[in-house]
């Protein structure tokens, strides 16, 4: 998961290597609209629903994050 959630920052925003512990907006790795762009791959990618209430920085703002986040939300999904 996280090497496709890469694979896409990469080819999308030119960027090079990266930790997974980045943060994407503090490094200056991916801007706000950057931001709208990967919650829109990951939630068609993953087939997850990002709520606004999720939108928060510890959801989102590195690879090994945002890694998390995808897991715990497929888990909740998984349980319906």
């Amino acid at each position: 998961m996280k090497e496709r959630i890469r694979k896409f920052l990469q080819e999308t925003f030119f960027l090079d290597a990266f930790a997974d512990d980045d943060s994407f907006l503090k490094t200056g790795l991916i801007d706000s609209t950057g931001m709208l762009e990967l919650i829109s791959f990951v939630e068609k990618a993953f087939e997850i629903k990002i709520e606004d209430a999720e939108l928060l920085p510890e959801n989102l703002d590195s690879l090994s994050q945002l890694g998390a986040f995808i897991e715990r939300k497929r888990a909740c999904l998984s349980r319906e």
